[in-house]
């Protein structure tokens, strides 16, 4: 019953798994600018793939797949007037429901570019399932440095991005990255997250 109790899900609870997942990112390689990165586990496995502007071809706008290439997220920048007159950017990833309708699953607010430093937090909000309260989410830490991580409203740890030491030695760059999971939490919001901050920081999804 406490493994129900604390399983969140946000896209599927498919993604939610009972036990701690690590898993690896990496960009992905041999493509134009803003193709995106990959997600694969333990056994090499890709268990997502996000696709970035230089393979869609729309700028503000990411693509979530799992790891047979069915879409996921359609994620998308909101533009516009609205947007020229606020402080912070919004982001707002749809799920696809079986009938290939879009469904407003969470909203993250990115701060204004000159505000895009360690202190300033990113913060996403859920939208509400059935009569469960929204949940709040912010990003702790600095993304392009692999430190940060997602907690929750009370402070619960829901994500860890860091580098393994072994991979920081041998590499200059930050082009594979690990991130740490925690039991019951939806791999797939971590990871719809991540590729909007890897977009936001001007990384391997964006043009």
């Amino acid at each position: 019953m406490a493994g129900k109790a604390n399983t969140m899900p946000v896209i599927s609870k498919l993604y939610c798994s009972s036990s701690q997942v690590v898993l690896a990112v990496r960009r992905r390689p041999h493509v134009v600018n803003g193709g995106g990165f990959v997600v694969t586990d333990c056994s090499q496995m890709v268990v997502f793939r996000v696709d970035g502007c230089g393979v869609l071809g729309t700028k503000g706008e990411l693509v979530l797949r799992d790891g047979n290439g069915d879409a996921l997220l359609l994620i998308r920048r909101k533009g516009g007037m609205v947007e020229a007159l606020s402080i912070h950017k919004k982001w707002k990833g749809y799920s696809f429901d079986y009938e290939g309708s879009q469904k407003l699953v969470f909203t993250l607010k990115e701060p204004a570019r000159s505000c895009l430093s360690n202190n300033n937090a990113i913060r996403i909000s859920t939208e509400p399932k059935s009569s469960s309260k929204q949940c709040e989410y912010e990003i702790n830490g600095y993304f392009p440095d692999r430190k940060c991580s997602i907690i929750d409203s009370t402070g619960n740890l829901v994500a860890q991005v860091g580098v393994k030491k072994e991979v920081e030695e041998l590499m200059a760059s930050k082009d594979v990255y690990q991130v740490v999971v925690k039991p019951g939490v939806d791999q797939a919001f971590v990871f719809g997250v991540i590729a909007v901050l890897d977009y936001i920081y001007g990384e391997s999804t964006r043009c």
